[in-house]
């Protein structure tokens, strides 16, 4: 008797076979909490600096670095368990014939769909929080488009990483320990809030956090914005006497009065540029880029490390 040969579904095929389990096992696994869970998250953190973001350079360093936060926090929570969680199968079909490009494509596709609903729903609680989103965009007519795109790049890249270190580790409970360490890690090193030097400066580039930001920056038209900081100080020490008479009081009254206080907070902010915040097409689209390059290395990696799958005797 001749030998029946194995026929094995394509790549394409594989890829729509997995896409489709993925997504019942969001309807029937609750998968679908990752939304509401993201949701949350938002709310808290918008409805907390949402006020100030895009009115004031101070509130929008705050805010953004928030959003990013949010961004990446869920990003990683969507898919930092996938893997790792059904490893076995994963090892048994592949010897059975499965593309692991076949999987990690259709994750992708899955991660994608999520990513873009969280989107959708981030920039909806924004918009409720009271988040003055510019309307005229730097890439696109549109800011609120801008945002989003934004936005969604932030997730995604975070939800690719945390899909290589799903395809790395063994286990969820290895997963989720590692995940507080990325998130601290991508928070350290943003280069927003933390002042950085040397090989530090230089490790903000291998961050989703730090282009996210610039990004978010550039979008929100942050060098354009007014700067509080200098007048609340002076506001700060308008009391201090000097042979009796208090001049600085006196000087920021007549300010006030005569309408100079915005033109004050303004020239502020024009002292206080970032030439990365600069609201440019080049400079946008340069951090997409970046994060767009991120996003792929996680790809390649996750499809490596499971090619050698089963040489995992754990």
């Amino acid at each position: 008797m001749k030998e029946k040969k194995i026929q094995h579904k394509g790549r394409l095929a594989q890829t729509g076979i997995y896409l489709s389990k993925f997504l019942r096992m969001f309807v029937y696994q609750n998968d679908w909490k990752v939304i509401p869970m993201g949701a949350i998250i938002a709310a808290l953190v918008t409805f907390v600096v949402g006020g100030n973001i895009f009115r004031t350079q101070e509130g929008t360093k705050l805010g953004v670095f928030a959003l990013v936060c949010v961004c990446i926090w869920n990003g990683f929570f969507n898919s930092i368990q996938v893997v790792c969680r059904e490893r076995e199968i994963i090892k048994h079909e592949h010897r059975s014939g499965l593309h692991m490009s076949s999987y990690i494509f259709a994750q992708m596709i899955y991660q994608l769909l999520l990513c873009t609903a969280q989107t959708i729903v981030t920039l909806l609680i924004c918009v409720v929080a009271g988040v003055k989103i510019p309307e005229v965009g730097v890439v696109t007519p549109w800011g609120m488009l801008d945002m989003g795109i934004t936005i969604l790049l932030i997730t995604y890249t975070a939800d690719m990483m945390a899909l290589m270190v799903s395809c790395l580790v063994k286990n969820t409970t290895t997963a989720m320990t590692v995940m507080p360490f990325l998130l601290i890690f991508q928070l350290v090193f943003s280069g927003g809030f933390f002042s950085l030097e040397g090989i530090a400066d230089k490790v903000k580039y291998l961050t989703i956090s730090h282009w996210g930001m610039d990004s978010l920056c550039c979008v929100g038209r942050y060098n354009e914005l007014p700067m509080v900081t200098l007048w609340n100080t002076l506001v700060g020490f308008k009391d201090v006497e000097f042979s009796g008479m208090t001049p600085l009081k006196d000087i920021l009254v007549k300010i006030e009065q005569e309408g100079y206080r915005d033109e004050l907070l303004q020239w502020s902010g024009q002292q206080n540029t970032v030439a990365s915040y600069e609201a440019t097409m080049q400079n946008v689209t340069y951090n997409w880029l970046f994060l767009f390059i991120l996003m792929l290395v996680f790809i390649i990696l996750s499809i490596i490390a499971l090619e050698f799958i089963d040489r995992d005797k754990r």
